[in-house]
């Protein structure tokens, strides 16, 4: 598991704005105020490793255009080359020009290597994450690891990844296993059971979103929802992609966004809201 702390960072993460906090000047009224925010989390799956049928050369094209036109507050990527986090992170940045950028990749495990997938340009493949804060200096935590339940008869061994900010936000993506839903439902078991109830445990508790493939559908067994841990709720793109969150934040909308044939997966694209009550 890997484990980067950014105390200090020039780039830092934005999804405090889930939960929207201030302190109440002195001298303002007794009476409690209520104030809401709304997150837009982008869900994609690019298909871009090079070696898939599914491959087109046109996803991250595609994916920044997608990016530039809904601005998005956290994007989670699925089937994507190292170096496409950086060119999806100056597209990310340029609709948040106000605000300071972060952005996460782990590479799936392979195993006949014991080293990571490659994509056929030779980058390492796997899954990421992008997000903004407009503090440069709020802390954060990077998490990441491959699940110890994998398909033997799969070269890839599937992972996660995940960004903690304290106090305001646990952001994760995945992309479960393909070739069985046995395991897929293993893999997202232990992410939601364990994987993200230790990362809270050691540095606080945050609202928890997780996006991503995890090919587990609502209609077909295992069903995805055998997976879901009764405190949170969860939207999908009719098929594999889905967004989950803790119910102390609201779905409370989403929509597929086509991608013109530069990969085999809509956009899933959720907002999310929270409301907090403050002392006047």
């Amino acid at each position: 598991m890997a484990d980067r702390r950014y105390r200090t960072a020039r780039r830092a993460l934005a999804v405090v704005c889930l939960i929207a906090v201030g302190a109440v000047p002195a001298g303002s009224s007794a009476a409690a105020t209520t104030q809401s925010a709304a997150l837009r989390v982008l869900q994609m799956n690019l298909c871009n490793s090079g070696r898939a049928g599914c491959y087109t050369g046109r996803s991250v094209t595609a994916a920044a255009e997608v990016i530039s036109a809904e601005a998005p507050d956290v994007v989670s990527l699925n089937e994507i080359c190292r170096g496409d986090v950086a060119a999806l992170e100056r597209a990310f940045g340029n609709v948040h020009p106000g605000g300071a950028v972060v952005s996460a990749f782990q590479a799936a495990g392979d195993r006949p290597s014991g080293a990571v997938t490659r994509c056929r340009n030779g980058e390492p493949y796997g899954i990421g994450l992008l997000t903004r804060l407009k503090a440069v200096t709020t802390p954060y935590t990077v998490r990441s690891g491959i699940y110890p339940t994998q398909d033997v008869a799969d070269p890839e061994e599937r992972a996660w990844l995940c960004i903690h900010v304290p106090g305001a936000v646990h952001a994760c993506t995945t992309h479960l296993a393909a070739t069985s839903g046995t395991i897929a439902l293993a893999q997202c078991r232990h992410l939601l059971d364990t994987v993200v109830p230790a990362i809270r445990g050691n540095n606080g508790y945050a609202p928890t979103v997780l996006s991503g493939d995890l090919n587990l559908r609502h209609d077909h067994h295992p069903v995805v929802q055998s997976c879901v841990p009764p405190d949170y709720l969860r939207i999908d793109d009719g098929a594999l992609q889905h967004v989950m969150a803790t119910t102390d934040v609201t779905i409370c909308c989403r929509r597929s966004i086509g991608m013109r044939g530069a990969t085999d997966h809509p956009g899933l694209l959720a907002t999310l809201t929270s409301t907090r009550r403050r002392p006047g």
